[in-house]
Parts: C-alpha cells; structure tokens; sequence
C-alpha cells in the first residue's frame, strides 16, 4: 500500500538521491549541483510530496513551485516527478498528480504546467491518457548560475 504525504527535511537525503537517479535516466547527472544543504535553505520556495510504501521507505515524488504567467497569473510549476523504476506502474505517479492538482485547486492556479523529454514516449503517453495539452512550439532558454554570475549589460 503506498501512502502520499507531504515531504519533510528529513526526507531531502532520499529525495536527493532519486533526483541524482531522474537526472542519471534524463542522461544528464553531471547537471545536479543541488544539495541537501540547498533544499533546507531553499524550502520555502518549493512544495515536496512523497509517496511511501508499507515499510515507510520513499519510492517516490513530486516537487513543485508556484510561477507567475504574465498572460494568466498564478500557475503551479511541476519540476520533477519520479517513481523509482520497481514501483513503476502501480498508479504512483496518479496518486502523487492527484495532490498536484488538489495543490492546484486549493491554490486557485490558473494553469499546471510541466516539461517532458521529448524521447521519453512513455511519459508522454501517460500525459497524454490524462488529457495534458503538449506543446511543441515553445523553446527552452537557460541561463546557469555561473553564466547569470558572468553576465554583463552591453
């Protein structure tokens, strides 16, 4: 049986570690610069829930943060989303977008927004099956720490 719960400071070590694990799967571990350290002093600006099995160990979680679209307004941003690869396939992931979007309800959102891979075909199909809109017009423009730290006004 998997319980959903908020998640909590104790649960960052773990959390970590699956994040290290989605980012390994997205081919990209060497992008993780987070740390435990980070996630305590950052917590306010994100909202953590996790899924738990029988034996209260984590198998998985959401993690998201409130955005503000100038065309629309108050939005809930899902950043992350990862079920560890044993537990894929028994509703998880529905169990934890049912909080998402209850968040979203409660918080009046005027949109749930995510990313997908676009090579990762099995998400896609899930977002798809749950009614998502995928957008494939729009185009990703990032700035990292140490660029945004090297960035100068011309």
């Amino acid at each position: 049986m998997i319980q959903i719960r908020k998640g909590e400071t104790k649960d960052y070590p773990t959390i970590l570690q699956q994040i290290k694990d989605l980012a390994l799967f997205e081919k990209a571990p060497e992008q993780v610069t987070n740390t435990v350290e980070q996630m305590n002093a950052e917590s306010e600006h994100f909202r953590l829930f996790v899924a738990e099995n029988e034996n209260q160990k984590i198998v998985g979680f959401a993690i998201c943060f409130f955005a503000y679209y100038t065309w629309i307004g108050k939005s809930l941003y899902l950043d992350d989303l990862y079920i560890e690869p044993e537990y894929r396939g028994q509703k998880i992931g529905k169990q934890l977008f049912h909080e998402i979007f209850k968040l979203a309800q409660e918080e009046k959102c005027k949109r749930l927004r995510w990313q997908v891979l676009d090579w990762n075909t099995d998400a896609i199909d899930v977002y798809r099956h749950i009614g998502s809109k995928l957008d494939y017009e729009w185009v990703n423009c990032d700035f990292d720490e140490k660029m945004i730290a090297n960035w100068k006004f011309d």
